[in-house]
């Protein structure tokens, strides 16, 4: 059986805690969003050094090595947005289908081990991103492609919010 698309309209969670892994969007600004990410970054290390990090769950759930594709995949785009928003008023997003992303991208047959490196190196990119955020651009704003709209505050919760879940996800 193929992986369903997650079709979920997720930004229900920039207005109260994630019931599944406890996320609490009213703890995470853009100046709390660096220090996350590192902080995250060594359990997904330790999360690509599984010896079953290929093997999926079950028929419909991405493995652990899709999941940590996902997340520096996530890392990359939500810097460029990032960017987007600080650089340009009302910031249009493109539209970005994760799951196309993982059949072009062949997140099933990854190397654990380069994926570890190009994990890395995105969250640290993301992290610095965000660490370069200054309070007064907080109302910056950007819309995703099916109008969801955005500020740099709103984007930095829903953003950790994703990375939070999906390392929930892998219970890592």
């Amino acid at each position: 059986m193929p992986i369903i698309p997650d079709d979920k309209d997720w930004t229900w969670v920039l207005h109260k805690p994630c019931p599944e892994c406890g996320f609490e969007p009213a703890t995470v600004s853009p100046a709390t969003v660096s220090g996350a990410v590192l902080d995250m970054l060594p359990r997904w290390q330790v999360v690509l050094e599984r010896r079953d990090v290929a093997v999926r769950p079950d028929d419909s759930t991405w493995s652990a090595l899709e999941y940590a594709c996902h997340v520096r995949d996530v890392f990359s785009l939500f810097d460029r947005r990032l960017h987007l928003m600080l650089d340009e008023d009302d910031a249009r997003f493109a539209n970005w289908d994760q799951d196309q992303a993982a059949i072009d991208g062949d997140y099933a047959s990854a190397d654990p081990a380069l994926v570890a490196v190009e994990l890395e190196a995105e969250g640290q990119r993301v992290a610095a991103s965000f660490a370069g955020v200054t309070e007064e651009q907080w109302p910056r704003t950007g819309i995703r492609s099916n109008g969801s709209a955005f500020t740099v505050l709103t984007f930095s919760r829903y953003f950790m919010h994703d990375v939070v879940h999906h390392l929930y996800d892998v219970k890592g």
